[in-house]
């Protein structure tokens, strides 16, 4: 009898050994959109290699791994000498030494370079989101160094190699080498203009010494960090490397870990400098506008990474329902789950759709597509992110208790979920970013009603909603207090022109009600029923 007690029956197989690109219809799509012909083979190709990969049950393990062993700092050794280390799990280093070796850090020197990251990262995010922060701080580095050509003549074939080094030994005897950012400061949080780390001028042109703290240093055993100090000129943007041209160790104090909700695999540090050997990046007092090129790429990766957390909550929810089975049938062919699951998944392709559209304007890098990015940029970062942590939530309902579970990785999702939103700046950073946009850059409104006028008159609640928010920015008085519904219907309706333009119709017209025509309820799983909604999640539905 105990055999049969025991008999395990109507549970769905573990979703791996699949190609996570290939099966994200979504994202391929936007590949093949994006990508120049000459280059689309190669791509195509290159991201199928990493999607393989990604689903394997091997690189799986190493995400469960990297997050149930999280780092542990190591202030001194055994005699009593600072060392101020980190030490990770190795499957942490073969992570991290996967997205190197992908290209992860390596968009910028090569044709859509760009847009084969973002699928890349958004991809890796969904095996282990905390290796991405330092991937992403390495990719972001570059333009915020290309404001002093001798730096980035220095340290950008560095960062843009694809060979992981993890040794702590001076830059230059390095093949590869990554970049962490240090801004915030426990007075100040999102307002950097409050920073007091001090920078005082050496002998040498150009260096400086550090004496402060910062509240918030992820990925601490980084090569070198670009961080924020008030020199006599003002706030100005500084390179601190973690180990100096003659071998010995700069000066970085790692005071404690922090202990967070989620991302747990990555080490985000406070840190205190103490006559810290600093690099000056750009002019004095151009501190903020030297690294808001940094801040910008990394916002992007904030979406990237929220996409993907979506994809993989989509995905795990879809692949379940798909086998299990309740009163008689599959849970996905029940009306109500089905609508569930539609929901969900335009969340998902939505998100994705506007997440590479926003890496093919880097690669363009015309004047019209920078302004573009000017506006679209933090709008996305703020509706994206937020969306991403009902998402997982949903989806981890849409499997039971079974979702409650760690075992099943949807609490794992979950608590991943929030952090983008919060990182590189709260929603209200991002929508106050998007009102400056607004008030000081009339091209990037411009580029962005070019944008989605394109879809203009292929449904008519697009065209009522880009009505709707005409009228919105027609007065900007007083705006403030209303930033963050008008940075949402920004966002919507980009996202709802690219899917009425890009996706199949049951996509978009799903979109197009649920989103933008009041057609839908608050929560998930409440389209209206007359829609095409087993195109939609049978779209969504990854093939294992």
């Amino acid at each position: 009898m105990a055999g049969i007690t025991h008999t395990v029956t109507n549970q769905a197989p573990p979703l791996v050994q699949y190609d996570v690109f290939g099966s994200d219809r979504a994202l391929v799509e936007a590949v093949e959109r994006h990508l120049a012909p000459e280059v689309r083979e190669d791509g195509l190709a290159e991201l199928s290699a990493l999607g393989h990969t990604a689903g394997s049950a091997q690189v799986q393990e190493w995400g469960v791994q990297a997050n149930d062993n999280p780092p542990r700092l190591r202030t001194h050794d055994r005699y009593g000498r600072r060392i101020d280390e980190v030490e990770f799990h190795p499957a942490w280093h073969r992570l991290l030494g996967k997205g190197v070796s992908a290209g992860l850090t390596a968009a910028w020197g090569r044709p859509g370079g760009h847009v084969r990251r973002a699928a890349a990262f958004l991809m890796w995010t969904q095996v282990e989101a905390g290796n991405g922060c330092p991937l992403s701080m390495t990719h972001a580095a570059v333009p915020a160094l290309r404001t002093d050509p001798a730096l980035a003549a220095e340290w950008e074939p560095r960062l843009t190699s694809v060979i992981y080094d993890r040794a702590l030994r001076p830059p230059g005897q390095k093949p590869g080498a990554l970049f962490g950012m240090g801004m915030t400061e426990k007075q100040g949080g999102s307002d950097v203009r409050a920073n007091t780390t001090a920078a005082r001028p050496l002998a040498e042109d150009g260096t400086y010494v550090l004496t402060g703290h910062k509240w918030f240093c992820s990925a601490p055993m980084s090569d070198a960090f670009l961080v924020l100090a008030q020199a006599p000129g003002g706030l100005t943007c500084f390179l601190v490397p973690r180990v100096l041209a003659d071998g010995s160790r700069n000066v970085f104090l790692l005071q404690r870990l922090k202990d967070k909700l989620g991302n747990r695999s990555n080490a985000s540090a406070e840190v205190e400098f103490d006559g810290t050997w600093a690099r000056r990046v750009g002019e004095e007092g151009q501190g903020v506008r030297t690294i808001i090129g940094m801040v910008a790429a990394t916002r992007l990766d904030c979406a990237l990474g929220s996409a993907g957390l979506m994809r993989q909550a989509v995905a795990q929810a879809v692949h379940h329902c798909s086998y299990r089975e309740a009163f008689g049938g599959k849970l996905a062919d029940k009306p109500l789950m089905r609508n569930v699951l539609a929901d969900l998944a335009l969340e998902s392709e939505a998100a994705t759709t506007l997440a590479l559209r926003l890496a093919a304007a880097y690669d363009d890098g015309g004047e019209q597509e920078r302004a573009l990015l000017r506006i679209a940029v933090p709008a996305a970062k703020y509706w994206v992110t937020k969306r991403c942590a009902p998402v997982a939530v949903e989806a981890a309902e849409c499997l039971g208790g079974n979702g409650y579970v760690e075992e099943s990785g949807m609490p794992r999702l979950v608590r991943e979920s929030p952090l983008n939103s919060i990182w590189e700046g709260a929603g209200n950073v991002q929508a106050l970013d998007v009102l400056r946009a607004l008030r000081r850059e009339p091209a990037a409104l411009d580029a962005y009603l070019r944008e989605v006028g394109q879809a203009r008159g292929a449904d008519h609640r697009l065209d009522a909603a880009i009505k709707d928010l005409l009228t919105d920015l027609a007065d900007l008085e007083g705006v403030e207090g209303r930033a963050r519904r008008l940075t949402e219907r920004l966002a919507l309706v980009l996202q709802g022109s690219l899917l009425v333009r890009h996706a199949p119709p049951e996509v978009a017209d799903a979109f197009c009600a649920g989103r933008l025509g009041g057609d839908a309820g608050a929560a998930f799983g409440t389209l209206p029923h007359t829609l095409d909604l087993a195109s939609v999640v049978e779209r969504a539905r990854p093939l294992s």
